[in-house]
């Protein structure tokens, strides 16, 4: 398949890519893996599309009962791919379905994945301020490369390049989330060429705009990932049961090669160049040229529209105030915050504005709940409405209000309620343990080896938090971890909140708010001024299985608890709340927090925090 700029030569009619030509460069891919049964294989060729301006082909393969106990997936697939005359390279989405009748089975990662020339391309670029050159694969495996605490994270002992001796790398430091997860990929310098992985939309991604996921890393490889269970463990796992039936549409996105001519400046010229090319992509967004009828053209597709309010009397006791830059999105029909966890179905999310208006365009047809969550404000909306998405229609909701969660004045509070961790104390990294681009990056919590460092700050006692006069960005650590014992096992961790209460109204219920950022494989046990209570006022029991901690996350899956306090539990004068990480075993086990706040019964007079 090929235009005036590039050529791709496919294996038929398995529809894996085996060879890009471009600009003088034979094949930009790595030729020397071996080919495994990894991927997903067509059986069918056929060309879908071809006239002068477009070509679209297709690699399908149909699943039957007859293959039922062989390795292949009870899916139908079909892969395609599209070429524009004059554009720099390539369009590639797929269709998957799962009929009625077919086995239960799960799929619990599915992407799309190039392996490039490893001899050509050594930079990689996933961000304005996360770009850098690469190790190569020999240089992670023994004697170049020492392995970590998990097979992912290696440092370089040897590696070829000198400058990045001592460095760690893990394909994981380089994931992000999914509403910035647009463009990534290489740049090789002989010749100066950049191969770039662009997504216009992540409508066909899982989980909303929040979760992580991996980008490209150490191969060098690139992915386009649809469906993981990484940052969130298996409830992000396709789960079919019962003969049910799904069908899907993963895509397109579109693999675009540029490059560029001598000079200082080449790899900032490409990767500008790149920005460019994606917000074209961005506003050709539906594409007009896929064939199938199952993506759906702008013409086939409605919109949202509205305005969201806050309304939360102890912030204004008189007036809403506008949900300013809340996240606004549409997904299947479930509980408030369930979109966090959906990944059968399509999402479409945008940001309000700073007056609370919102607009959702060009959402596929179909039935949804609008979900919605405010940086700064606790807790997740949901409209309780259900709506119905047609060809062309403009749906107006008008003023929608959200009551965030309260029972009470706030007394004190600990954190900004974002989703996110990344407002409390990161610790710098061993220095044995360094990935130099995240020295002073905003994405502290990027580096290698953090939870080991809660001990070396805490080595004689667990962490203590002072209500007004403790610094949550400098005196809370950032995740809630084990601590490393002298015979290098590990063991849960208490922390304190101390606070003073002038006054405590009796028989009136207090409340503890804790939202999580992330939990792995964790429980939260809460103790009001009675560190031994047993069993404990509250325990979450065992949650979470996100890995964020591993993975150098700032969150993972979203937690929200409400923590109702017998007035008999608190004392006049200075109290304390016990935080337990009650399980061990190992270094990655614990919880982040993401807002912490404590109220008082509503009454009307005033109550000295």
């Amino acid at each position: 398949m090929e235009n005036d700029k590039l050529q791709v030569t496919f294996m038929n009619p398995q529809g894996k890519v085996t060879g890009i030509r471009y600009n003088g460069v034979d094949n930009l891919l790595e030729t020397r893996n071996e080919e495994t049964n990894r991927g997903l294989d067509g059986a069918v060729f056929k060309v879908i599309h071809q006239d002068e301006n477009q070509i679209e082909i297709s690699f399908s393969r149909s699943w039957d009962t007859s293959l039922k106990g062989t390795y292949m997936a009870p899916l139908n697939i079909d892969l395609r791919f599209i070429m524009l005359r004059g554009l720099s390279g390539f369009y590639t989405y797929t269709i998957y379905e799962h009929l009625q009748e077919w086995p239960d089975f799960d799929i619990t990662q599915t992407r799309v994945a190039f392996k490039l020339n490893q001899n050509k391309f050594n930079f990689m670029a996933v961000a304005d301020n996360r770009q850098r050159i690469m190790p190569l694969p020999e240089d992670r495996m023994p004697p170049r490369g020492e392995p970590l605490a998990y097979p992912e994270a290696v440092r370089l002992i040897a590696p070829s390049n000198l400058n990045l001796k001592g460095e760690v790398d893990d394909k994981y430091q380089y994931s992000c989330n999914s509403k910035d997860n647009r463009l990534h990929g290489w740049i090789s310098s002989d010749p100066p060429i950049g191969f770039w992985q662009i997504s216009a939309s992540d409508e066909f991604r899982t989980a909303g705009p929040l979760k992580q996921d991996l980008t490209s890393h150490v191969g060098p490889t690139t992915l386009a990932m649809f469906i993981s269970t990484h940052y969130a463990g298996l409830d992000l796992a396709l789960q079919f049961r019962n003969g049910e039936y799904w069908k899907k549409t993963f895509g397109p996105i579109f693999i675009y090669l540029n490059s560029g001519h001598g000079g200082m400046d080449n790899k900032s010229m490409i990767w500008e160049d790149a920005k460019s090319q994606l917000q074209k992509e961005v506003e050709s967004w539906p594409y007009s040229f896929a064939v199938s009828d199952d993506f759906p053209k702008a013409d086939q597709r409605g919109s949202v529209r509205g305005r969201l309010m806050v309304r939360d009397r102890y912030i204004n006791n008189k007036y809403d105030f506008p949900a300013n830059s809340a996240y606004i999105g549409l997904a299947l029909p479930g509980e408030a915050g369930s979109w966090q966890k959906e990944c059968k179905g399509y999402q479409f999310w945008t940001n309000a504005s700073p007056d609370g208006y919102f607009s959702i365009k060009n959402v596929r047809a179909g039935d949804y709940n609008l979900y919605a969550w405010v940086p700064g404000i606790m807790g997740d909306y949901k409209y309780n409405v259900m709506i119905n998405i047609t060809a062309k229609s403009d749906i107006n909701l008008g003023e929608l209000v959200y009551e965030p969660p309260r029972n009470g004045p706030t007394w004190w509070e600990i954190g900004v309620p974002d989703r996110s961790a990344a407002e409390f104390f990161i610790p710098d990294p061993d220095p044995e343990y360094v990935n130099k681009p995240y020295v002073h990056h905003p994405d502290r919590f990027r580096q290698y080896g953090l939870w080991d460092r809660y001990t070396e700050l805490y080595p004689n006692g667990d962490l203590i938090y002072n209500v007004g006069f403790s610094d949550y960005k400098k005196d809370w650590f950032f995740a809630h971890v084990t601590r490393k014992t002298k015979n290098n096992t590990y063991e849960g961790t208490t922390w304190q909140i101390r606070f003073r209460a002038d006054r405590v109204i009796k028989n009136a219920t207090y409340t503890l708010w804790v939202a999580l950022a992330s939990a792995d494989y964790s429980e939260l046990q809460v103790r009001f001024n009675y560190l031994n209570a047993n069993p404990a006022h509250f325990t979450t029991r065992l949650i979470g299985r996100d890995n964020a901690i591993a993975r150098h996350g700032d969150h993972g899956i979203y937690w929200l608890f409400n923590i109702s306090a017998k007035s008999a539990w608190l004392v006049e004068g200075e109290n304390m709340i016990y935080l337990t990480q009650a399980r061990g075993s190992d270094p990655f086990r614990g919880f982040m927090y993401d807002y912490i706040r404590f109220e008082g019964p509503w009454v009307t007079d005033t109550i000295t925090k």
